[in-house]
């Protein structure tokens, strides 16, 4: 499982530092003003819907489906499942795509309420419109690349995302290679997107031929219809920290660059979420299936105590980390052009509160395939919207009181809520199966986490150039000097306390299990 693990984090871990990129040009590009936040509304909302298909949505439900179909009914009959699924996905996302289209000025408004009488909202609805054919790209891109995980071939769905963000940040170059309008600059960044989704599209298809998924074909019959009854839910339960941000821009809209304050500091928080998390989900869900249904209980507790182990073992010192380092990362990464020290300062505070609810989002990614390889979707989605509507109504106290910041400190809250809520139902219904062995590290885990946090706010006592003041080269190789610094130890302190060792890491990774197949 580490060696799949592995692969697909490298693979997300490559794309979130290529949306640190492209992030960083859009702060350079557009700054953090009405049409950098009607931009990024509307981008929020496509990449919202983007993540309801792509990380761990359908895999949730196409993964043990099509896996009980291919063991009852052999290779063609799961290739014939697939190409229904395929094809029905497909068209019901063209019509979602015209639909919300027509309905994209009701959409905005229901999304960003603070935009109303505003040249903002005109300006995020005539952005959102132009992102909308990336959305029926999405469909047949996310079916295939679930058809390939549950196969085990998790390289080319992990890095075929890749693409796009390749293509925004090549237009960004031009744009501002140009000094373009910011609005005309926006809405061509805006149809960016839909090319972006046919890049992908194209790639996989072309990689893999089109045979994993004949014939294809629209049905709603009865089998089509359970794995939309489960996909459905599922996709909603896997999107928990894209939809309590969705919950935070409805309440940020009514201030001015709120929305660009909390995206951009989501934004840092996304890049360990989604090396854990999306990887947590990607891998755990076909490991756990095949335990599941071999009847397999040391299996099931191997994946979910290793699963676990893994989450709580990268999450917290991310976490430490992203709060010890806060304004001098903002500062690196997104202060250019536009993007004021004001700007700065504002993004920092709120990303504190948003590391906070790290560890939470990255259990739910880590507790979900226990739920998902029985084939429910129902809890976690419960668990889901119960979190999503707690963080709103903190949002909206705490964010009267406290700005930006207690809307961020309440999405964390909510992310916990959700966490809470799974671990309380799997503990009631099937009990979560943790061997000796996750018993023993996880303190030791927790305690080295906590050691190079200490070690690296110490750092920053004494890291004068990390200021305002000094060269921007200069911030960023100590900034990289501390982040390598603070991994060795917590390396160190893991090694001390008998976690794991540089040997035994090594082994995990060239270890491959017999199933697995290459791209």
């Amino acid at each position: 499982m580490i060696r799949s693990f592995l692969t697909v984090s490298t693979g997300t871990l490559a794309s979130r530092l290529l949306g640190f990129v492209r992030d960083s040009l859009v702060a350079a590009l557009l700054g953090a003003g009405a049409v950098a936040d009607a931009f990024l509304a509307a981008f929020q909302l496509v990449n919202v819907i983007r993540r309801l298909l792509s990380e761990g949505g359908l895999n949730a439900a196409l993964v043990p489906a099509w896996l009980r179909v291919r063991e009852t009914g052999g290779a063609v009959a799961a290739a014939a499942y697939a190409g229904r699924v395929l094809g029905t996905v497909t068209a019901a996302l063209l019509v979602a795509t015209v639909l919300l289209g027509l309905l994209m000025p009701l959409v905005i408004m229901a999304l960003a309420p603070g935009f109303s009488g505003h040249q903002t909202l005109q300006l995020a609805v005539d952005n959102a419109r132009l992102m909308l054919p990336y959305l029926a790209f999405a469909g047949p891109v996310t079916v295939m690349m679930a058809l390939l995980n549950a196969q085990g071939r998790f390289a080319l769905t992990a890095f075929s995302p890749l693409l796009f963000n390749i293509a925004l940040i090549a237009v960004m170059a031009v744009l501002l290679a140009s000094r373009s309008d910011a609005v005309l600059a926006a809405q061509i960044l805006a149809a960016t997107v839909g090319v972006a989704g046919l890049l992908q599209l194209s790639i996989l298809v072309l990689r893999r031929g089109g045979n994993i998924a004949t014939p294809l074909r629209v049905s709603f019959d009865a089998e089509i219809r359970g794995f939309l009854g489960k996909a459905i839910p599922g996709m909603i339960a896997s999107s928990t920290p894209q939809l309590l941000m969705v919950a935070g821009a409805i309440v940020a809209s009514s201030s001015p660059s709120a929305v660009s304050w909390l995206y951009f500091a989501n934004r840092l928080v996304e890049l360990p979420l989604g090396i854990v998390g999306v990887a947590m989900g990607t891998v755990l869900i076909p490991e756990m299936t095949r335990a599941l249904r071999g009847g397999d209980q040391a299996a099931v507790a191997h994946a979910q105590s290793r699963g676990l182990e893994l989450a709580v073992g990268l999450a917290l010192p991310a976490m430490l980390g992203l709060i010890v380092l806060s304004e001098p990362v903002v500062r690196m990464l997104f202060e250019h052009g536009a993007f004021t020290a004001d700007d700065t300062a504002a993004t920092s505070r709120a990303l504190m509160w948003l590391a906070l609810g790290l560890p939470a989002n990255v259990l739910v990614k880590a507790l979900s395939p226990a739920f998902f390889a029985r084939e429910d979707t129902l809890t976690p989605l419960l668990a889901t919207l119960k979190g999503v509507l707690f963080a709103i109504v903190l949002s909206v106290l705490l964010g009267h009181w406290f700005g930006a910041g207690g809307i961020a400190a309440s999405l964390a809250i909510g992310a916990w809520s959700t966490a809470f809520s799974l671990i309380r139902r799997g503990g009631e219904t099937f009990g979560f199966s943790i061997d000796a062995a996750a018993r023993r590290r996880l303190p030791g885990i927790l305690a080295a986490a906590l050691a190079m946090g200490a070690a690296l706010w110490l750092a920053t006592r004494f890291t004068p150039a990390l200021t305002q003041g000094s060269h921007g080269l200069v911030q960023a190789i100590i900034l990289l000097l501390l982040i390598i610094a603070g991994i060795a130890v917590y390396g160190l302190f893991l090694r001390l306390f008998g976690i794991a060792g540089w040997r035994e890491t090594v082994n995990a990774i060239r270890q491959k299990r017999p199933r697995d197949l290459r791209d």
